[in-house]
């Protein structure tokens, strides 16, 4: 018995919708077996190897805990290399942050030019990690490096940056922060959001620009403060590539970094299972820091939306009186 024109309408309807809803699905298709193939395959086969003895070429052995448990009580330089990142990690996230915020207020002035320096400013984050390694090897060289020649400009003789082991650490941080054009970016972006009816309204109150800083933008900008923070330490606790081109954890391991200790245990000493047990304690290092700093956000960060209910709660108070 045929359909008449009524229902056959309903099931067009019907098969147009589970088209419209299956098409979002197809679309995030492609980025799923990329996630699948490229993130969560090789995050689970680096668990799966941190339970074994795996050596690059030869048999592979399941050891349990074993890796972990002569990570934690036999090999002392789990902990030096990662005390050497937290104390670098300690330098490199205010210093970044805060340069990153202080070139985010001069690109998001009104100046004359500042659009070129805005690409000034942003143009080393093109250049790939081993280039920047090669520019600041020259820069921080105590020989011929610009950096102690115009020291010397001034009556200051230079340190041996890359090869003293009280100024090793530090010169890593200043190679660092020659990619916070990223960081400066985010900034700026949210520091232009801020309505400039609030400025206006500072500046007539008689509120100087430190104290607009301190009372309007800061407060505004502290969700973007804290993401830039957890991205920071992860950056941080995770640095490799200027560690292995300018000091190669040298001199006298002062620099010997976690990245380049589990690089070291994977490639060097052909541990690939141990060297997988270290880089899941960083993960789970890392994820501590990230909870416990988001836990914290809610007593130093500003949401505007949540300030909502509070300002209506104070109003009722003030009704009932």
């Amino acid at each position: 018995m045929e359909m008449d024109l009524g229902q056959q309408q309903k099931v067009a309807k019907k098969t147009m919708k589970k088209k419209r809803n299956i098409a979002p699905y197809l679309f995030v298709l492609p980025w799923f077996f990329g996630f699948a193939a490229f993130i969560l395959g090789p995050l689970l086969l680096s668990l799966y190897m941190s339970f074994h003895d795996w050596p690059v070429i030869g048999e592979r052995t399941f050891v349990g805990f074993g890796n972990y448990i002569q990570m934690f009580t036999q090999d002392p330089m789990f902990y030096d290399s990662l005390k050497i990142s937290f104390k670098f990690a300690a330098f490199f996230v205010p210093f970044n942050i805060g340069l990153a915020l202080l070139l985010a207020f001069l690109i998001s002035s009104n100046a004359k030019g500042v659009r070129l320096f805005r690409v000034i400013f942003y143009l080393p984050n093109a250049l790939s990690g081993v280039a920047i390694s090669i520019i600041w090897g020259w820069i921080l060289n105590s020989k011929y490096g610009v950096l102690n020649y115009l020291l010397s400009l001034i009556g200051i003789d230079g340190p041996n940056w890359l090869t003293d082991p009280d100024w090793a650490l530090i010169a890593l941080v200043m190679a660092s922060a020659w990619t916070v054009g990223n960081m400066m970016i985010i900034f700026y972006t949210d520091i232009k959001q801020i309505p400039k009816d609030y400025y206006e309204a500072a500046t007539l109150d008689g509120a100087s620009p430190m104290r607009q800083f301190f009372s309007i933008t800061l407060p505004i900008i502290t969700p973007t403060i804290l993401f830039n923070i957890v991205t920071s330490i992860i950056t941080a606790l995770q640095q490799l590539t200027l560690v292995m081109l300018l000091t190669n954890g040298g001199p006298l391991r002062s620099t010997y970094m976690y990245g380049l200790y589990v690089y070291e245990n994977a490639f060097r000493h052909h541990e690939l299972g141990y060297a997988a047990a270290n880089a899941w304690v960083m993960f789970i290092i890392i994820l501590l820091l990230t909870l416990l700093i988001l836990r914290s956000s809610s007593v130093w960060v500003y949401y505007e939306n949540n300030a909502k209910p509070n300002v209506r709660k104070k109003k009722r108070k003030k009704a009932k009186q």
